[in-house]
């Protein structure tokens, strides 16, 4: 999951598994802080998150981490760079994965509708990954705050009354990584997006959005 740009042709993602008419490898059961693969380890497998949420992350020369994505379910991690993994990957919930073999990616042998489904994920990907770097460069920090919260309610929010529920199993911290943020400013944001009755914080790890119009406004960089 990335925070991306919405356009007329935006749609939630809802969960689709890959159509294939092979037999599928069995999934993979991950418990919370278990690594599914590291950086720099070779790719041998694509994986569809089928429940829980994963986090992607790199570290710099530095020492400073980069939260570079957050798998849900529907997403496709493990996308080769040079025949190895660019990121580590860890589940951040007890979560389950469905693993395709790189081949079926790369040389298209076998299914050629999960080749299809497969590649039109790693293309999917790279437009994402584009929207979420111009938000980067360019979103305030309110901004990117209320992005990251409008792509949360839209794709995996539920419903509480007049309102909508969002669960965050990250921290703050992975939060501030993915944003391009200090934990402070999100911590900031949060209780000024509080204040402002546009959201509810029912505990660390749920979010209630109030007014969901004005989330979205500021998403956009409507001030008014």
């Amino acid at each position: 999951m990335y925070v991306t740009i919405p356009n007329e042709n935006t749609n939630p993602a809802a969960f689709k598994p890959l159509a294939t008419t092979l037999p599928q490898t069995a999934e993979t059961n991950l418990k919370r802080g278990a690594y599914l693969y590291f950086e720099g380890d070779d790719v041998e497998w694509l994986y569809q998150v089928t429940s829980g949420v994963l986090r992607l992350t790199r570290l710099l020369a530095d020492g400073r981490r980069q939260v570079i994505a957050f798998g849900y379910p529907g997403d496709i991690v493990g996308f080769p760079s040079d025949g190895v993994h660019h990121t580590d990957c860890e589940a951040l919930t007890t979560a389950q994965v469905q693993p395709f073999r790189r081949s079926a990616l790369e040389s298209g042998e076998g299914d050629p509708k999960l080749h299809c489904a497969l590649l039109q994920a790693a293309l999917r990907e790279i437009s994402e990954m584009q929207d979420h770097f111009m938000m980067l460069g360019r979103k305030s920090a309110t901004e990117k705050v209320a992005s990251f919260l409008c792509v949360l309610e839209e794709r995996f929010g539920t419903d509480l009354g007049a309102y909508r529920s969002v669960t965050l199993p990250m921290s703050r911290s992975d939060i501030a990584d993915f944003l391009g943020l200090t934990t402070e400013t999100v911590s900031r944001t949060f209780t000024q997006l509080r204040k402002a009755k546009i959201i509810a914080i029912d505990n660390i790890h749920t979010v209630i959005i109030q007014r969901p119009t004005a989330l979205i406004g500021l998403s956009l960089g409507d001030r008014d």
